[in-house]
């Protein structure tokens, strides 16, 4: 087996499909699935198993998973290592972002970290922020951006980029229209549109609803703040977003604090402690990208709005 081999088995085993496995490392997909052969002939197991729509690991390739992982870590620390001698930093970046998210301040940052340092590889994989965030746990992913209800995640490094709390956004001639402020009881009394579970914003939201003891018809979830926007001004429900999100449809949207949520939900850069020497490199472009907007308070930065 070779190095290439477990690198196309980790992809298709973190994709869960061969297609997204081979976009993510650039190569054909009949390449990747005739590489993943060939390992599974060479140990004599199928690794996954290959019956349904999803791709899934079998025994065996759960078995080998770890193991792939840490041999490809260790092929990169020897790279690093040979880097950091000669001042030359080589490698990949794995780079997690949540899906919906159009915060341009960290395409700035991949930006100037490539024209700085051009020998290294980087991959942006879109996911919820429950699963990016353990992808950085486990070391699949180095950096990822990510929406959170808590500003550093256990075990964690985090910038915070910006820490808002959530509005109810309705139209005129909604009931809960013209009002300064709304309790928690009042949203919850009405059908409610807002993000799907594994984001900031909805986990925020349950856990003020589970300590009132509130339990609120979801009646549509959304993977973007356009779509929610969208579906509150036609008075399917009210609509649930962060401060500076509801900021972009004031000219259809009332936006209300929400008495009894008062807890922030974040926007994060996680990523573990002890940082590989490219990720090191990455991170002050990062701070400089988000700049005054980054802090535990920040005000949104320009380009701010995705799905938390």
């Amino acid at each position: 087996m070779d190095l290439r081999q477990l690198e196309y088995f980790v992809a298709v085993a973190e994709e869960r499909n061969f297609t997204r496995a081979a976009a993510r490392v650039h190569i054909s997909q009949s390449g990747v699935s005739a590489q993943v052969r060939r390992l599974e002939q060479e140990l004599g197991a199928e690794l996954f198993d290959r019956s349904a729509r999803t791709v899934a690991l079998t025994v065996a390739g759960k078995a080998a998973l770890d193991h792939a992982r840490a041999a490809l870590a260790a092929a990169g620390a020897v790279a690093q290592a040979v880097g950091e001698v000669t001042e030359v930093i080589r490698g990949r970046l794995a780079v997690g972002m949540v899906i919906g998210c159009t915060l341009t301040p960290l395409f700035d940052a991949l930006a100037a970290f490539h024209r700085a340092h051009p020998g290294v590889g980087i991959s942006l994989l879109e996911e919820n922020s429950e699963l990016l965030v353990e992808q950085v746990r486990s070391g699949a992913l180095d950096l990822a951006l990510v929406g959170t209800a808590s500003a550093a995640p256990d075990g964690l490094e985090a910038l915070t980029v910006v820490g808002e709390r959530l509005v109810a956004v309705v139209p005129a001639g909604h009931p809960l229209a013209g009002r300064r402020r709304l309790a928690l009881r009042d949203v919850a009394a009405h059908p409610v549109i807002c993000m799907p579970p594994g984001t900031g914003l909805r986990t925020v939201l349950d856990r003020a609803c589970a300590a009132g003891g509130l339990r609120p018809v979801i009646a549509f979830q959304a993977s973007a703040a356009d779509a929610i926007a969208d579906l509150a001004a036609r008075g399917l429900g009210v609509g649930v977003l962060s401060a500076s999100m509801a900021a972009r449809y004031r000219d259809r949207l009332e936006a209300h604090p929400i008495d009894g949520a008062a807890d922030p939900a974040y926007l994060c850069l996680l990523w573990r402690p002890s940082p590989a020497p490219a990720l090191r490199a990455l991170l002050p472009h990062a701070r400089a990208a988000f700049g005054a907007g980054a802090g535990p308070a920040g005000t949104a930065p320009p380009g701010y709005g995705s799905k938390r």
